[in-house]
């Protein structure tokens, strides 16, 4: 990030800028995401009774934002610079460019193996990948202009860097909020689930489901199930739970099972 910000400062590169802008933001969000990770360890409290696990999710969250507004100052300078391109010197931005992306691709290493299990971690993933990026724009713009003189290249290779980065971020704003508003995880069709647990033997009726996560990979069901006689509700239960295991990979079930013309509103009265 430094030596992307004195390089962009001495070969007067906007694209140079904008990446270490775009690296000021990754490394708030890698420390972000680090501290969210440590917090969302600490156990539960009479209080907080699921702990801290959308620490994680408020992260990303956080994490969207600050991308979407890095953006926005992208777009704007660049704008002008289209209007008057500056004298930009190719060569020390080409060569500033090729350090910046050997250190994103390590990066981008790092951080590999967790993106898939953490929406936070895939959020700081998400940031290194448009670094990267942007690294790529960034020598592709100085390599343009040492050989053609195209200065109009470098506010063109922020323009792409900043879309970029609009794209990464809305999904990441998206899938954040997809969580804290409680809607069921993507890939999993509610009412795929209410048909499953009907086909356990014995159930009748399936009302008041929910399905909704915590945080990344901790997925959560509730539901009240209408149960014919004559077999033990602890079977019946146990069968449930083993459907919504197996089918759905839900193994955080809560379910009330309720005898055939049990009537809630009686019990409210």
């Amino acid at each position: 990030m430094i030596a992307e910000f004195a390089g962009g400062l001495l070969t007067n590169s906007l694209a140079l800028l904008a990446d270490a802008g775009h690296m000021l933001s990754d490394v708030a969000a890698l420390s972000l995401s680090l501290f969210a990770i440590w917090i969302a360890e600490r156990p539960p409290t009479p209080r907080q009774t699921y702990g801290y696990l959308r620490a994680e999710i408020l992260a990303a969250l956080a994490n969207g934002a600050t991308l979407i507004v890095i953006s926005i100052l992208i777009f704007v300078e660049a704008y002008h610079r289209l209007w008057q391109p500056p004298d930009v010197l190719g060569a020390g931005m080409f060569v500033i460019a090729v350090g910046g992306l050997v250190v994103n691709l390590i990066g981008l290493w790092l951080l590999h193996g967790g993106r898939g299990e953490s929406l936070n971690v895939h959020g700081a993933w998400l940031h290194v990948l448009t670094d990267a990026l942007g690294s790529v724009g960034a020598i592709v713009a100085g390599g343009l202009i040492l050989a053609f003189g195209w200065e109009w290249a470098d506010p063109v290779a922020s323009i792409l860097i900043g879309l970029l980065v609009v794209y990464s971020s809305c999904w990441l704003l998206g899938a954040s909020v997809s969580v804290l508003l409680e809607s069921a995880p993507k890939g999993i069709d509610v009412d795929d689930v209410r048909r499953t647990l009907k086909t356990v033997p014995g159930v009748l009726a399936v009302h008041d489901l929910h399905v909704w996560s915590i945080t990344s990979g901790l997925n959560c069901l509730s539901a009240h199930v209408v149960s014919a006689t004559g077999q033990v509700h602890a079977t019946r239960l146990q069968n449930l739970r083993d459907a919504m295991h197996q089918r759905f990979g839900i193994d955080h079930v809560t379910i009330q099972i309720e005898p055939e013309g049990f009537d809630e509103r009686t019990v409210h009265d």
